[in-house]
């Protein structure tokens, strides 16, 4: 077989879809295809990356790595559907253009783009806000707010009318929470914990903030305002997302190289590992505790017996 002659088929296999009869004419075409393989491949390898990265620290201190991995491998998953022109469907758009590369009845959008993000932005927030060592009920209702961000922005791309400007701003607000939570509120406990984890908090977030201010960008001229081509949308969100994972990835775990997970309040024990013995030992409310063990009020006891831990 020539592999010199072989070409990027994608298109002709598995486009054309039929939506009420009609087809999606304002679609990626054979370069859009290529660029979501390419950026395929990059969140592949990363994957590959960051798990065996995973080998070099014990069991117990990998979270970060497994949460990094999981990011691109299933940001690789989504990519490989979207450059197969697969996970789609065809939406009028709300604006028909004169341009012809976004002149048509129907404009491509991938649905599998959103699905991806609903699983990939909470575990890249839960990489920020577990760095931050926030409590959890914090961090599970700003994981709800960022699932809301995505959903609404997922609604507004498949309505065709006005209405979908309506649900892109939902997102817009929900995604300002997020932002607030990131910069602020996060900031504040990274810097509580210690200057090494602040640094590479403040270098992870801010990194992530900026970019997740672009979407909304990428959306109005795609999805949205019918602005760009099919094959463009591609290339601007291809970048954000390696910018956004790949890259976020690795800095967050160069930045978690000499940090111990204990610190951040994960306190992960393998089964092989003996369980942390505290030192401090307080008085029961009935007083029956071992001989000379300091009660809470600072008093010392002094009755005898076997002293539990």
């Amino acid at each position: 077989m020539d592999l010199t002659k072989r070409t990027n088929d994608a298109i002709n296999a598995n486009g054309n879809h039929f939506v009420n009869g009609a087809t999606s004419d304002i679609a990626i075409t054979t370069h859009g295809s290529d660029w979501y393989f390419a950026v395929c491949a990059v969140m592949f390898v990363s994957t590959l990356a960051f798990a065996g990265l995973s080998f070099t620290k014990p069991r117990s201190h990998r979270v970060f790595h497994y949460i990094t991995a999981s990011i691109t491998m299933v940001a690789a998953i989504a990519y490989f559907t979207m450059g197969a022109d697969l996970g789609e469907t065809g939406i009028k758009p709300e604006f028909i253009r004169t341009n012809p590369k976004v002149s048509g009845n129907l404009r491509e959008i991938f649905y599998v783009r959103y699905i991806d993000w609903v699983i990939t932005t909470p575990l890249l927030l839960l990489d920020l806000l577990l760095t931050a060592g926030l409590p959890w009920p914090t961090i599970f209702y700003t994981l709800l707010i960022d699932e809301i961000m995505i959903i609404t922005g997922l609604i507004g791309a498949l309505v065709s009318s006005s209405y979908k400007w309506g649900y892109f701003t939902f997102g817009c607000v929900a995604f300002l929470w997020v932002a607030w939570t990131v910069t602020w509120t996060a900031r504040k406990h990274a810097a509580a914990i210690g200057p090494d984890v602040s640094k590479v908090y403040l270098i992870c977030g801010v990194w992530t903030i900026f970019l997740w201010f672009l979407y909304p960008i990428a959306w109005g001229l795609s999805e949205g305002g019918n602005v760009i081509a099919p094959d463009s949308e591609a290339v601007f969100y291809g970048i954000l997302d390696i910018m956004a994972k790949p890259v976020f990835g690795a800095l967050l775990l160069w930045g978690h190289k000499d940090i111990e997970p204990a610190r951040l309040g994960l306190n992960i024990r393998d089964y092989d590992e003996a369980p942390l013995i505290s030192n401090t030992r307080e008085k029961p409310l009935n007083g029956h505790n071992g001989a000379g063990v300091t009660g809470t009020d600072g008093n010392t006891a002094t009755t005898t017996g076997a002293s539990t831990v």
